[in-house]
């Protein structure tokens, strides 16, 4: 028989047809959850005492650079051109294999620490197979479960050299990975391609139609400065090759005529809230696609910037639209709008549902059903900061912190348990990631 959890008296936020239930129990045999109910009899299973909680389904990250964590704060007041010359074309090519590696598990164990149970881990400082090895070897080892998205370095083109806009996306390696790794149960493999706004017309149709042949999600960056293909999107719409396999991620530049077609072609859209409004790129996605009844997915995006908790990301995406609709609203109207325009449970989606849409596995992720994998978080709401809950959802994107994530379970084994992971001796994996962030600003001018 699998191993069987049962956690007693928690208010449950399914995120699914069951809805809310203010005191329930939830079992989890093996990797699935089995059953929630106001009460479940059952035998031979660890009970764990759900009273005084809020149980939710395991947060996802949409979008993150797990490499950069070694570089916290360090550039946290850059804009994005500065970034871009600073990180990419600068501190990025200091980094060796074993960089790579602590950076991301250590980066993965925060996630899960916060209460991020999925990890799309947008991986583009990687010159070398050892480096994608090394990124992917972190993520399993971390427990989470995670997307690795094969990306590519953006240095600075030297004297000779091919520039990276004009190289294709490496095939071959891909492949490789995949082969390794795809079909592992917490880990899949896909591709973080240039896309039009970022690569040349012929390197954005090999790579879009990559993706499409090795059926894996081609996830791009759109906006930040002119683009390189300015007709790109037509001509790859043209071609067959925009879907449901297709994220953008920001997509400031796209234009209403072209959101529209794209939300029709089943496309994925991943915002990083807090870092578009920090670096420059402009105002979140969120209103455009709620007009077009889609939502985003979320991510933290660079904790070279800000925080790699998940909660914050919804409360400030939330709190950013709110503003937008609010001003917008007095603009026309002349007064303050009679009610919000964005629920707590909205938001509580793009961090949740969303994110499982944009992988393509809501059937398995995002939400607390029956079948579904075991990902969930218990919050603990008997603290001076969450009580009393009047109402659990908005509890929890407002009130709710780190401190309050008490436990975290990725495919029905717990990862954190009454406040600490398991299994993780953090001294030596802190200071080795001490020592990495200090090389690599060193080897850069930088301290």
């Amino acid at each position: 028989m699998a191993q069987r959890t049962l956690i007693r008296g928690a208010t449950v936020i399914t995120m699914d047809a069951q809805g809310d239930l203010p005191q329930a129990d939830i079992l989890v045999s093996g990797d699935t959850l089995t059953a929630i109910a106001p009460t479940l009899a059952v035998d031979e299973a660890q009970v764990v005492d759900g009273r005084g909680c809020i149980v939710i389904p395991g947060l996802i990250n949409a979008h993150m650079h797990t490499w950069q964590t070694a570089l916290r704060g360090v550039a946290a007041n850059w804009t994005l051109l500065q970034y871009f010359q600073n990180m990419h074309a600068g501190l990025a090519t200091a980094f060796t294999p074993d960089d790579l590696h602590i950076a991301t598990l250590v980066g993965a164990l925060n996630q899960l620490n916060c209460g991020t149970t999925t990890l799309v881990d947008w991986c583009h400082n990687n010159p070398t197979p050892a480096h994608n090895d090394a990124a992917v070897a972190a993520l399993l080892e971390s427990g989470i479960r995670a997307a690795f998205f094969h990306g590519t370095p953006k240095p600075d083109p030297q004297p000779g050299q091919t520039p990276f806009w004009e190289v294709p996306h490496p095939r071959a390696e891909v492949e490789r990975l995949m082969k390794a790794h795809q079909g592992q149960p917490l880990l899949s493999v896909h591709a973080a391609v240039l896309g039009p706004h970022y690569s040349t017309l012929d390197v954005a149709i090999h790579d879009f139609r990559m993706a499409q042949e090795l059926g894996i999600i081609a996830s791009l960056h759109q906006g930040g400065g002119p683009a390189r293909t300015p007709d790109g999107w037509e001509r790859l719409e043209a071609l067959g090759l925009l879907g449901p396999n297709v994220n953008i991620v920001h997509g400031h530049a796209l234009t209403d005529e072209q959101l529209r077609r794209f939300c029709d072609l089943g496309m994925s859209f991943s915002a990083a809230a807090e870092s578009e409004m920090s670096q420059g790129h402009g105002h979140p996605l969120t209103g455009r696609l709620r007009a077009l009844g889609r939502a985003p997915s979320l991510g933290v995006d660079l904790e070279s910037v800000m925080s790699g908790d998940m909660i914050s990301q919804a409360r400030i995406a939330l709190g950013i639209q709110r503003s937008l609709d609010n001003v917008a609203y007095r603009a026309e109207h002349g007064s303050i709008p009679p009610t919000s325009t964005v629920t707590t449970r909205e938001a509580l989606s793009w961090i949740t549902v969303e994110g499982a849409r944009m992988l393509g596995m809501q059937d398995r992720i995002g939400s607390l059903a029956p079948g579904k994998q075991a990902d969930l978080v218990v919050i603990r709401a008997d603290e001076i900061n969450m009580q009393p809950v009047h109402d659990p959802v908005s509890a929890v994107v407002f009130q709710a912190s780190l401190a309050n994530i008490d436990s975290v379970m990725v495919a029905g084994q717990w990862v954190k348990r009454e406040g600490r992971l398991l299994g993780v001796n953090l001294p030596p994996l802190l200071s080795a990631l001490r020592e990495s962030g200090d090389k690599i600003t060193r080897a850069m001018g930088m301290r």
